[in-house]
């Protein structure tokens, strides 16, 4: 996956891939029991990955690229797309193909078709806990450095995304631009989160799944929490640490 003309790799950016690396899923969070208890088991369960390409910004903070997805796509769509509607924020990503070796090569290949962002450009880091949707997807974040952002030059299938942008990464465990929401899935209060973003003109709303792994991410590259309460629905990485005895 690395690429022999990246360009320079920065102290901060070395160091960061090499602390990541290390970095282990805690037990509680990526217990597969957890995340497939009170799921049916005619079920039909599906895998998916998205990717987290971080690089460097020109005034030295960490930035993730996101995307907005085509206004021409009819709600959850396509048959190897997540679930989000027209105009929605995600992070470069689909469901698992036949092809895949891994979730892995998943996150790569949707990242290279939704985006044209080359394999080769990016050093994979690690892998955090799995989420699952409340359609039965299993969804593996997959945490990638890009050490020569100017060797990426975006070309997004029009198909499916409608623009390529990037955010900071810290911005995700502050309490500026974030609004949220108490809702309830299944019984289970929870919070949504939302985050306002604006490039140029144009403003972006990073809200829900998208945020949840964000705000994780965030977390494990800062070794900090959050500046609020989070508050996720248990559906996400599964039942309540309370409730594991009974399994």
């Amino acid at each position: 996956m690395a690429s022999e003309n990246r360009g320079e790799k920065t102290q901060k950016l070395i160091s960061l891939s090499r602390r990541l690396s290390l970095y282990e899923p805690p037990p509680h969070l990526n217990n597969p029991a957890r995340r497939q208890h009170g799921i049916p088991k005619s079920a039909n369960l599906k895998r998916a990955a998205v990717l987290i390409c971080i690089f460097e910004g020109n005034d030295g903070e960490l930035r993730v690229i996101l995307t907005q997805r085509s206004s021409q796509l009819s709600s959850h769509s396509g048959p190897n797309r997540l679930c989000f509607d027209a105009g929605e924020v995600a992070l470069p990503g689909g469901k698992r193909e036949e092809g895949d070796a891994d979730d892995i090569a998943t996150a790569l290949r949707e990242a290279k078709e939704e985006i044209g962002l080359d394999p080769s450009l990016v050093d994979v880091v690690t892998v955090i806990e799995p989420y699952m949707t409340r359609f039965h997807v299993t969804v593996v974040p997959v945490i990638g450095i890009l050490f020569d952002k100017k060797a990426f030059n975006p070309t997004p299938d029009a198909s499916e995304v409608e623009s390529v942008f990037d955010v900071p990464l810290e911005m995700f465990l502050k309490n500026e631009n974030r609004r949220e929401v108490e809702d309830e899935w299944m019984g289970d209060k929870f919070l949504c989160h939302f985050f306002d973003y604006q490039s140029g003109e144009k403003g972006f709303v990073i809200w829900a799944f998208t945020a949840a792994i964000l705000i994780r991410v965030a977390t494990i590259v800062y070794q900090r929490p959050p500046a609020f309460l989070e508050r996720r629905p248990t559906l996400w990485n599964g039942i309540p640490d309370k409730d594991l005895a009974k399994l």
